[in-house]
């Protein structure tokens, strides 16, 4: 596995990493012994970069993650989160980005993850109701204790970042980003790339639609976060499912899989890009991890541009945009 380099001071991360959301919630049910399988898969594979949250779970992900990379720790980019707060039975307590917030879900993180730093730590969310200056301020202060060695921030709006990059350094942005998920070209990217700031793309492949194998939300778990995404509900499913056979027959002609053509797309939108598909299962993380050595060239992008157009996806990526891009 090749590395890429995040930001400008020094960050060089796998170049496809692995989003460990899912091994804990969200997407059905969890088997805590696979998702371990896959994280030691991934790291025998050179899949290095690990992303994380408090708020998965919640907690629960963290500790999975902790546990799983004892005692290979410098193999390990360790990413993870804070900003959603949740109760300890789930519930949802809103976003804090207050600074002794920040220094207690930091001591939280650590003491959960088994470690002492965290390499790479991003706000989760914006929290609207306090200045993003303190919320980076009191970030910095834990780079200076050697707690942190680098800021991100996920889901910021280009103004927000500015700001947030005048008070200390931001390594990475991390926002949702794939064939169906095309926002950031507008402004996001333009802002980082003239900052000098990584960008790392979640759910690069469309929570897992990209790769083809979800028709219907009937092939999804009852508990299963994706049945509420409108991108999943009606006749926005039907017009997306239209808009991934024409990419799955362009993999088809390749010999490769969708996810892998989705995930190359990815990659070839700059050096500077990282994406971070998540999976709990070992089989995927192979498939996804292979993705870096398709090869698309100047035709098979065209391909891929036609068939799968920027704007063209029906539906918003969440039930609720009110959290992002601020």
């Amino acid at each position: 596995m090749e590395k890429r380099k995040l930001g400008t001071r020094g960050l060089e991360v796998s170049t496809i990493g692995l989003g460990c959301m899912g091994m804990s919630e969200f997407y059905g049910r969890a088997d805590e012994g696979e998702a371990t399988a896959t994280i030691y898969r991934a790291l025998d594979l050179g899949v290095s970069f690990l992303d994380t949250a408090d708020m998965y779970g919640p907690f629960t992900n963290e500790r999975l993650v902790g546990k799983a990379i004892s005692g290979r720790r410098d193999e390990v980019v360790l990413a993870t989160k804070f900003g959603n707060v949740r109760g300890p039975n789930g519930e949802r307590l809103g976003i804090r980005g207050d600074p002794e917030y920040v220094r207690g879900a930091c001591e939280a993180s650590l003491a959960r993850l088994g470690v002492d730093h965290i390499d790479l730590y991003y706000q989760h969310r914006v929290d609207p109701n306090t200045p993003i200056e303190e919320t980076v301020g009191a970030m910095a202060e834990l780079v200076r204790a050697g707690k942190v060695r680098h800021l991100g921030l996920s889901e910021a709006a280009p103004a927000t970042i500015r700001r947030a990059h005048a008070v200390h350094p931001i390594t990475a942005l991390q926002t949702e980003y794939s064939l169906w998920s095309r926002d950031p070209e507008e402004e996001i990217l333009p802002t980082i790339r003239e900052l000098g700031i990584g960008f790392v793309a979640y759910s690069p492949l469309g929570r897992g639609f990209l790769t083809g194998a979800i028709r219907s939300v009937e092939d999804l778990d009852p508990e299963d976060f994706r049945r509420h995404n409108p991108r999943f509900q009606g006749q926005n499913l039907r017009r997306n499912l239209d808009l991934v056979d024409r990419v799955r027959e362009i993999a088809r002609e390749k010999g490769v899989a969708a996810s892998q053509l989705a995930l190359a797309w990815v990659l070839r939108r700059g050096d500077d890009i990282v994406p971070i598909p998540g999976t709990k299962h070992v089989r995927y993380m192979e498939v996804n991890a292979a993705a870096v050595e398709v090869e698309l060239n100047e035709d098979d992008l065209d391909r891929i541009e036609s068939a799968f157009p920027r704007g063209a996806p029906a539906g918003d990526r969440y039930p609720d945009m009110s959290t992002v891009n601020i």
